[in-house]
């Protein structure tokens, strides 16, 4: 008798948290919400893209001659200004003499050939072979003397130097040279601004070295390919800096303007975050119920923020106030 009592209590107890249960779903179900919503405008904006980056020197040679061996003399310090053609660095220079003085000797003898070919007292196998040990030795004096007399290729500022006159050269560059009265620098630009980014643009950027200027710079090129993870592609810009305000390495932020279009924009605070990520989502008025919508942010405005989603467009009613205690699919009441 007392297993029939205690089995009959088990039982009421189960049917009595069912019924719990039930009641709290049916409450749950039944919650609705209370917000406000604007439907949404588009708006006309100037669109800017800003992009902080790093500055490089336009053009950077490393000096590093294909030949080994002694330096005899470097010509330049860290800081030294050098122009075109300047001398930097002079190598050991006996193997260039030496194949002087082999060019010097297959030369007259390539001319003696030559005449003798005239008068018919030379091949044209003799001539031939001669003509090519001349300009093989022609060559190879060309290669020794811009590598034993190295000159700067463009005008720039010596910014690293290695070794000393004597030491022993073994492939690492010997100096450093930059050019910075011209400099460059990449920027990455989000893949939506892909269509609109043209070279030969125009922008400006700005250095908090100096708060109060801004300088001119253009969109030399826009590489071709979009980066699958960050969803950004690259563009090169020219800068130029004649008056050597700005340096290699410095950290500046490049502002380019786009035109004017329409945009849906919205009160910052009403763009919800998903916690642990930086995923953004809005909630909309889906008839009567809380839809929740992923959206990428755009350009600020102040206090206002665009977004871009294929489902956000004119006309749509978004939630403005009360969002922060919405789920997807809650019943809103929409209150004035």
């Amino acid at each position: 008798m007392k297993k029939i009592f205690v089995y009959s209590l088990a039982v009421m107890m189960l049917i009595g948290c069912s019924k719990q249960t039930e009641q709290t779903e049916a409450q749950e179900e039944e919650r609705v919400e209370q917000v406000r919503t604007t439907v949404l405008q588009p708006r006309e904006i100037e669109r800017v893209i800003s992009v902080s980056t790093n500055l490089q020197g336009y053009l950077t040679q490393n000096v590093a001659p294909s030949v080994t061996g002694k330096i005899e003399h470097i010509y330049c310090e860290v800081g030294d200004n050098k122009r075109t053609g300047d001398m930097l660095v002079r190598m050991d220079q006996t193997q260039y003499k030496t194949t002087k003085i082999s060019l010097s000797n297959v030369e007259i003898e390539y001319n003696r050939v030559r005449e003798l070919l005239k008068s018919g007292s030379a091949t044209q196998q003799q001539f031939d072979q001669l003509k090519a040990q001349f300009d093989q030795a022609k060559e190879q004096l060309e290669f020794l003397e811009a590598n034993t007399y190295v000159r700067a290729p463009f005008s720039g500022v010596i910014s690293a130097k290695t070794y000393e006159d004597g030491e022993l050269y073994t492939g690492q560059p010997i100096v450093v040279l930059t050019q910075i009265n011209k400099l460059k620098a990449l920027i990455a630009i989000p893949e939506t601004y892909f269509p609109l980014v043209k070279e030969g643009m125009k922008l400006t950027l700005t250095s908090t070295i100096y708060p109060d200027k801004v300088f001119p710079a253009m969109v030399e090129i826009i590489y071709p390919t979009i980066d699958a993870s960050s969803h950004t592609f690259q563009a090169k810009i020219q800068i130029p800096n004649d008056k050597l305000l700005l340096r290699p390495g410095m950290y500046v932020t490049t502002t380019l303007g786009l035109g004017k279009e329409n945009a849906i924009v919205v009160p910052y605070q009403s763009v919800e975050k998903l916690v642990g990520a930086n995923d953004r989502y809005v909630f909309i008025n889906d008839n009567g119920r809380a839809k929740r919508v992923a959206v990428t942010l755009g350009q600020r405005f102040d206090q206002d923020i665009e977004i871009i989603s294929l489902e956000i467009k004119a006309g749509v009613e978004m939630v403005t106030t009360g969002q922060h205690k919405l789920v997807d699919g809650v019943k809103i009441n929409v209150v004035e």
